[in-house]
């Protein structure tokens, strides 16, 4: 029972890239605080993603890591947030259940070329689940999520600009909150984990907050986080998890950051006529940019 309350705890926390169960925890209850049913979600989804790695026969160690929990979690509550209906609880867990599949399908394909896969797994399977709205009636997307044409699409730059929600907000639209505090004990979560981490979180935020307003984007958007989070995931996996060496770091990391704000902003576009959200795909692709980069320029 403590392996397994462990290991799912450390399953929340990948979804930062920590393995620390405390800060699994804290994170859970970031989630909690903004919506006790969220809060349920990515617990059971976490659950259910540990146990089908273990029972599934996968190794211990990743396991034990929490490496076949955070796809399920972030599967999950994507699920639950962007489905309408009364059975979307069933669906988002089922979802959940699929993406610990899907993680150890992708291990299998990526451990050759030594390459994490990252949240890709929730991201391709969030958004095909989505699409199958528009042709299977048994599943209901979510009102908020509407297509529209880009032939009648304007960009609206004007809005509030607050700088200290823009500050908080890009941690918490890692987990889809919109929630002050809950920012706060998120960043609480990371610095737990190690003060290196946390610093460096603040700082891939602030290069997505300022390149995305000195490019001009939505003032809405940028100060709701919508342009931070794939930039706080970025950073840390470049400058910390999966660097090879201590040269640069921070400056990479910082390129990589401010590299996602036109990538999120690209991908955003594209897939407007399918009412998607971009997810963590910017950050997901920034990081595979910089990591398969260095194979071959390893002074970067």
């Amino acid at each position: 029972m403590k392996w397994l309350i462990t290991s799912t705890l450390k399953g929340i926390s990948q979804v930062i890239l920590i393995e620390n169960a405390v800060s699994g925890f804290i994170i859970l209850l970031a989630i909690t605080i903004s919506s006790y049913s969220l809060g349920i979600i990515a617990l059971f989804s976490a659950i259910i993603g540990t146990l089908i790695g273990k029972t599934g026969g996968a190794d211990q160690e990743s396991v034990s890591q929490g490496l076949y929990g955070y796809n399920s979690v972030l599967t999950g509550m994507a699920l639950f947030l962007f489905l309408s209906g009364n059975d979307r609880w069933a669906i988002a867990l089922a979802g959940s259940a699929i993406a610990a599949l899907f993680t150890a399908a992708m291990i299998y394909l990526m451990n050759p070329t030594k390459i994490p896969i990252l949240t890709f797994p929730f991201i391709v399977l969030t958004w095909f689940w989505l699409l199958t709205t528009y042709r299977l009636v048994s599943f209901k997307i979510s009102p908020n999520l509407t297509p529209q044409s880009l032939s009648n699409w304007t960009l609206n730059i004007k809005g509030e600009t607050n700088w200290l929600d823009g500050a908080v907000n890009g941690i918490g639209q890692i987990f889809f909150l919109d929630n002050t505090f809950s920012g706060f004990l998120l960043f609480v979560a990371v610095f737990w984990a190690g003060w290196k981490l946390g610093v460096y979180a603040i700082i891939g935020n602030l290069a997505a907050l300022i390149t995305s307003y000195l490019l001009g984007g939505e003032h809405s958007l940028i100060f709701m986080g919508l342009y931070g989070y794939n930039a706080i995931l970025t950073i840390i996996a470049v400058s910390i998890v999966f660097k090879d060496n201590d040269r640069n770091e921070l400056l990479f990391g910082i390129i990589a950051a401010c590299l996602t704000v036109p990538i999120t902003a690209s991908i955003v576009t594209w897939l407007l006529p399918y009412g998607l959200p971009a997810l963590t795909m910017p950050f997901v692709f920034c990081t595979w940019l910089f990591i398969c980069a260095r194979k071959v320029l390893p002074s970067f």
